[in-house]
């Protein structure tokens, strides 16, 4: 059950907290051996995911990692490229090992999650179990007016906005099943956006010691 956390609603931030038990378990940011060393952003793309994981991994210290970025860089082929000579099937294998990959890190790291990813059953297991999730969200307005004509997104037919709203209605339940933190990132620039989620992860970590100590 999703509810509202205090912290939250004493910072005026759009910022939701999915209550689990997992929670507890959790610590600081950054702490080694924890599932917070593993940061993964999720929602649609538009949503600022790149960007604000590039923003996040320099406020933290971490590495970043883009799994469109993984998969263009093991396979040596342009995502567009992979969707036209391979079909999608074929790309969402390479995803999922780039995801496989990046949720094995031994360092800390901050990964850009495809907004696709989650369609797989394997993977939302993977993201579950392997760090925090955090949902990007934004109106089908907002990511239609960043994605533009869609160049550059196989999934982005002639009509960007209706395909978007698909897609978004295909994906929603999975984002909701997955995040621990919902930010709403319309109109925000992506800085804000990254400091609303840093903020949240201390406020948990500060819970799950208490809950610790107790």
């Amino acid at each position: 059950m999703a509810t509202w956390a205090p912290w939250a609603i004493l910072l005026r931030l759009p910022i939701r907290w999915r209550t689990r038990a997992r929670h507890r378990r959790r610590r600081r940011p950054g702490r080694p051996g924890s599932m917070t060393d593993r940061l993964f952003l999720v929602g649609m793309m538009g949503a600022g995911k790149t960007t604000v994981g590039q923003v996040l991994a320099n406020r933290l210290g971490w590495q970043h990692l883009d799994s469109d970025g993984q998969v263009e860089e093991s396979t040596g082929r342009s995502v567009p490229e992979i969707f036209a000579e391979s079909g999608e099937v074929a790309f969402r294998a390479e995803e999922a090992n780039a995801l496989a990959r990046a949720a094995a890190s031994a360092t800390p790291v901050v990964v850009s999650v495809a907004g696709g990813a989650v369609l797989d059953p394997e993977n939302r297991r993977l993201l579950a179990r392997s760090g925090s999730v955090v949902w990007l969200r934004a109106r089908t307005e907002t990511l239609a007016a960043r994605v533009g004509s869609g160049h550059g997104r196989p999934l982005l037919d002639r009509d960007p906005p209706a395909a978007l709203g698909h897609l978004e209605a295909q994906r929603r339940p999975m984002y909701q099943q997955l995040a621990q933190m919902v930010v709403d990132v319309d109109d925000l620039p992506p800085t804000l956006v990254a400091e609303q989620i840093l903020a949240g992860l201390d406020r948990l970590s500060q819970c799950a010691d208490k809950g610790e100590g107790s």
